[in-house]
């Protein structure tokens, strides 16, 4: 199910909802169904130096090191 935004025109509420395609979402703030979607900004890939070393951990984990350099692959 996709996570979209919405605003509310009834109450100016923002908020986000994962909806299904037959779903009709709510404001939960009032109730109201007179909803806008809004475009959501898609969150860029981790560049700190703790998400990266916590992707390598994860994927030496899952057995595969396609995101290791030559350097940093186990040698087997």
């Amino acid at each position: 199910m996709p996570l979209f935004d919405y605003h509310c025109r009834a109450c100016a509420h923002d908020f986000e909802r994962l909806v299904s395609a037959r779903e009709e979402p709510v404001c939960p703030g009032c109730g109201s169904n007179q909803l806008d979607k809004r475009m959501s900004v898609p969150a860029g890939p981790g560049k700190s130096k703790a998400v990266i070393a916590s992707a390598r951990r994860q994927a030496a984990r899952e057995g595969h090191f396609s995101n290791f350099s030559r350097s940093e692959k186990p040698r087997c």
